[in-house]
C-alpha cells in the first residue's frame, strides 16, 4: 500500500513541476477572397510593437519567445477591386508583411507592390517602413507616395529618405488639407490636418470614401478636445470610424510621463461618446494599441468592456466593404 502511495506522490509533483505549454494565437486565418471594394485592418499596434523592445513588462515577458504574428503596426489597406489595384496606410516596421498581405487580395495579378502609400507623420512607426523600398531591399520603381507639405520637405532633406527620392524608388504626391485625392471614379481619400507632436511633419487623419460607404482613419491624435473638429460629427459622417486607443487608461504608464506622449484614454473616449446612439458607436473600431494597452488581450476584462459598450476592437485581416 505504501508503495503504491509513493508511487501516486511522486506522479502528483512530476506533473505539478512541469511547466505548462504556452498557447498563443500566432496566426489568424485570412481569407483573400475579397469581391467589393474594400479597407482591411494590416496591423493594430503603436510605433514600435508588441513586444516592445526592452520591455520587462507581463504584457511582453512570452512574446520574444513565443511571437504573435497577429500584433504588427497599424496599418490599413485598400483594395481596388474595380481597378485592380491596393494601396496602403502608413509605412510601418512592418510593410513587408502587410504589402504580401495587401497584395495577395489582387487575383488578377502577381505584382508583389502596392499601387500607392499614404502617410500620416513623420512618427516612427508610420513612415520608417520606407526604408525597405530602397536599393538595400525592395530598390521600388516610383511607387507613389501620398504626403503633406511638410513631409515632403522632410522627406526631400533628409537622409536615407532623401536617397528614395533622387533614385526614384518613390515618387511624391502633396496633398493638401481636405483636398480631395480621386483614385478612381469610385474612390476618394481626403487628408485632414489633426493636433499631435509634429517635430518633423504635420499629422493628418483621412476620409476614406467608396461607391458605397466611408471611412475615417485617425491612428494618432493628442487628445479629442484639441482638435478643431467635432470628433463625434466626423463619425456621424462615416460609416467607419478607425480611431486611436494607444492606452486604456493612463495607470498602464508607469514609467513614462503620459503628458509627453498625449493619446485619446479609451475611458477618456468613452466618457466623449456616452451620449451618442449604439449606432454610432458600433461604427467606432480602436486600433494603435500600446504594447501596455489590455485590448490587445482578447479574453481581458477590458476587452470585454468596450465590447459591452457597443464598441469594436481591430484585429488583423478585418474587412470593410466600402
Amino acid at each position: 500500500m505504501n508503495k503504491y502511495f509513493i508511487i501516486f506522490l511522486l506522479f502528483i509533483f512530476w506533473t505539478c513541476s512541469k511547466k505548462p505549454e504556452l498557447k498563443v494565437d500566432k496566426t489568424k486565418k485570412i481569407d483573400y477572397t475579397v469581391n467589393r471594394i474594400s479597407l482591411v485592418i494590416l496591423g493594430t499596434a503603436q510605433d514600435a510593437g508588441s513586444p516592445q523592445i526592452a520591455c520587462k513588462k507581463e504584457c511582453c515577458a512570452n512574446l520574444f519567445d513565443n511571437p504573435n504574428n497577429n500584433r504588427q503596426v497599424v496599418s490599413l489597406g485598400l483594395i481596388d477591386t474595380e481597378n485592380n489595384k491596393t494601396y496602403l496606410f502608413e509605412a510601418t516596421p512592418d510593410i513587408g508583411k502587410q504589402m504580401k498581405m495587401i497584395t495577395k487580395y489582387k487575383s488578377k495579378s502577381n505584382k508583389e507592390s502596392v499601387d500607392g502609400i499614404f502617410l500620416t507623420h513623420a512618427h516612427i512607426g508610420h513612415y520608417s517602413g520606407l526604408m525597405y523600398l530602397g536599393k538595400e531591399a525592395m530598390d521600388a520603381k516610383e511607387i507613389p507616395l501620398y504626403v503633406m507639405p511638410r513631409m515632403k520637405n522632410f522627406l526631400s532633406t533628409n537622409g536615407p529618405w532623401d536617397q528614395l527620392v533622387s533614385r526614384k524608388n518613390i515618387q511624391l504626391q502633396v496633398m493638401e488639407n481636405e483636398q480631395v485625392v480621386n483614385l478612381s471614379q469610385s474612390i476618394t481619400v481626403t487628408p485632414i490636418l489633426v493636433p499631435h507632436r509634429d517635430e518633423y511633419s504635420e499629422t493628418v487623419g483621412y476620409r476614406i470614401n467608396g461607391p458605397n460607404k466611408s471611412a475615417l482613419f485617425i491612428p494618432d491624435i493628442d487628445k479629442w478636445d484639441k482638435w478643431d473638429k467635432n470628433i463625434i460629427d466626423e463619425i456621424k459622417k462615416v460609416d467607419y470610424a478607425f480611431l486611436d486607443a494607444a492606452f486604456y487608461s493612463g495607470k498602464e504608464i508607469n514609467n513614462r510621463d503620459v503628458s509627453e506622449i498625449p493619446h485619446p484614454f479609451v475611458i477618456e473616449s468613452f466618457e466623449t461618446f456616452k451620449n451618442i446612439s449604439e449606432i454610432e458607436k458600433s461604427k467606432i473600431v480602436f486600433i494603435h494599441f500600446n504594447h501596455t494597452n489590455p485590448l490587445l488581450n482578447s479574453k481581458s476584462v477590458e476587452t470585454q468592456i468596450v465590447i459591452d459598450k457597443g464598441y469594436k476592437i481591430g484585429t488583423i485581416g478585418d474587412i470593410f466593404n466600402l
